[in-house]
């Protein structure tokens, strides 16, 4: 699957090389992350409903290299800081995604809710997990994408920009990182 994303990264980057406008420049980020705004490709994240400020840091950490992943980095190389900005801005604008119309297995959410309630996630990621500045909005977020990023910090193979998240994750075991993942991805 990693294999297609790049192969369909570097083709789109290819054709938007010579593109003009920021609609035609954002079309390859819409082709992996969802023309509006909400993914529909396994283990990519929805960007809709995100902050700028933190659209532009995660922009600027794979452009010099401090988050790794191929395709992303290779689409943000080139990019200028004004780029950086018009691009987290206009996901700024994009819709949030809408949670499944599965509302979840009912004892699994509320397990799942108060492990979040346990973890403190709705003090950096607010009550009802729509992040703030340069903290990711979660909510309705995929739930394939929760799970890998959580585990990422667990395990330590994903810095962020400080290391709170792999702080939190230290305690919280894989069943757990399951029950949140569920739960977030459907918070209503």
């Amino acid at each position: 699957m990693r294999n297609i994303i790049t192969a369909l990264a570097f083709a789109l980057i290819a054709a938007s090389a010579s593109a003009e406008t920021l609609g035609e420049r954002v079309a390859p980020c819409l082709a992996c992350h969802g023309e509006k705004g909400q993914s529909e490709t396994e283990n990519i994240p929805s960007l809709g409903g995100q902050q700028a400020p933190y659209a532009l840091i995660q922009l600027f950490m794979f452009r010099e290299k401090l988050r790794t992943f191929e395709p992303m980095n290779e689409m943000a190389k080139g990019l200028t800081d004004d780029d950086l900005r018009a691009f987290s801005d206009f996901i700024a604008t994009m819709p949030k995604p809408a949670p499944p119309a599965d509302a979840g297995e009912p004892a699994r959410m509320q397990h799942g809710a108060a492990l979040a309630r346990q973890y403190l996630c709705n003090n950096c990621h607010n009550r009802d997990y729509s992040g703030k500045e340069n903290v990711p909005r979660i909510a309705n977020q995929r739930e394939d994408y929760l799970a890998k990023t959580l585990g990422e910090y667990k395990d330590n193979s994903r810095h962020g920009y400080d290391g709170t998240m792999a702080d939190v994750m230290g305690a919280v075991t894989r069943e757990q990182i399951a029950d949140l993942a569920y739960y977030i991805a459907r918070v209503r």
